[in-house]
């Protein structure tokens, strides 16, 4: 009988043993850790020439910490060099560049899983940082030899750009200190970063392979929870019944107002900027003005680059606009005080076919009143 109860008080102190070490066998659950990692891969500028003529190599090192297994930060610094190219010319320039960032890290898999254990982890990349270039003899040169181009875009003083980035990566195993990753981001940088003047934002295109190791792992074991005592079950005392009251519907009209938006655009022949009869596109824009109120229109001038020169051809941008304007005004009793016009003549080509660039482009932004008839309680 002793020997009896001996093991089985031996057996109890066991199983209580065995379940605290299975409780923390792994370390606990993950809280944070730091990693440094090395990158690279291959760089894309965006402009006018086929992607196969810009990839260029790209390296990069970051350091940084997960603060929970869902949100993490780092220091990314990345460059090497950049590529352009003028089609028209078939000739390639190359510059320095280096690019610091500090970015927010959203592991998503580790967001909907209490798991943090995963083979692979899909990971939000958004952050803010500086660029800077060096080293563009090439496109100094290209400049020098062709002075009818645009002037270079950047100044001795002026080759900091501002570098906005969102992006994605798979990264292997969070929890084991050495990781694999593959990272794919989009890069909008100032208008200047590729010495070419477009009055947008340059975009850089990177896609990288990476090697991490984390260090500095924060755990916490799990705790043995205690059984909860069931609570006596409290007597149920049904409630008494509420009268129903009938309620009346009456029909309501009310009105909603909506933010709405017109884009057209007006094409012409060569050296002709006037609108010899009131076209459907202008009495478009003429009745979209009178059906919505607070209605503000731009219209903008263009000239095709193939023809003409730059003095001439912001001449007949202008010309464009304003007789569009004016046609309105004359044509539609238009209030001249809601339409801005401009010229860009020839810098900004809005379209890849040389002749549709003799144009005016027209959007407009009104508030439409729309009724609606609903049905509310009397």
């Amino acid at each position: 009988m002793k020997k009896t109860l001996f093991l089985a008080a031996f057996s109890l102190l066991m199983s209580n043993a065995v379940m605290a070490q299975d409780c923390c066998a792994d370390g606990g659950k993950l809280k944070s850790y730091s990693f440094v990692e090395v990158q690279g891969g291959l760089e894309w500028t965006t402009t006018d020439a086929k992607i196969d003529k810009l990839l260029m190599p790209i390296g990069a090192v970051s350091v940084g910490h997960y603060f929970t297994p869902v949100v993490g930060a780092r220091l990314h610094v990345s460059g090497i060099q950049a590529k352009g190219r003028f089609e028209s010319m078939d000739k390639d320039y190359k510059w320095n560049f280096i690019t610091t960032n500090a970015d927010v890290l959203i592991n998503l898999t580790n967001l909907f899983s209490k798991n943090y254990s995963h083979p692979l982890n899909l990971i939000f990349v958004g952050g803010i940082g500086l660029s800077n270039a060096w080293k563009n003899d090439d496109m100094k040169e290209i400049v020098n030899n062709n002075p009818n181009m645009a002037p270079l875009a950047w100044t001795s003083k002026n080759r900091l750009s501002h570098n906005l980035r969102a992006g994605l990566r798979l990264e292997t195993n969070v929890t084991k200190p050495i990781g694999v990753s593959l990272e794919f981001d989009a890069n909008s940088m100032d208008d200047r970063f590729n010495s070419k003047t477009n009055d947008a934002d340059d975009w850089m295109i990177s896609g990288m392979i990476g090697l991490s190791y984390r260090f500095g792992y924060k755990k916490e074991c799990c705790k043995k929870v205690e059984p909860v005592k069931e609570p006596e079950p409290i007597p149920v005392v049904e409630p008494a019944p509420v009268p129903v009251v009938e309620k009346k519907l009456v029909k309501k009209v009310i009105e909603k107002e909506q933010a709405v938006k017109l884009h057209k655009e007006v094409f012409y022949a060569i050296r002709v900027s006037a609108n010899e009869t009131p076209s459907a596109i202008m009495e478009q824009v003429a009745n979209f003005i009178k059906e919505n109120k607070n209605t503000k229109v731009s219209i903008v001038g263009y000239a095709d680059k193939g023809t003409g020169n730059p003095t001439i051809n912001k001449k007949y941008a202008a010309n464009r606009a304003n007789q569009f304007k004016d046609d309105l005004v004359k044509r539609y009793g238009v209030d001249p005080s809601i339409i801005t016009t401009d010229s860009k003549g020839d810098t900004v080509q809005p379209f890849a076919e040389n002749d549709k660039n003799r144009c005016v482009i027209i959007d407009a932004e009104g508030i439409r009143v729309i009724k609606e008839t609903i049905e509310v309680e009397e």
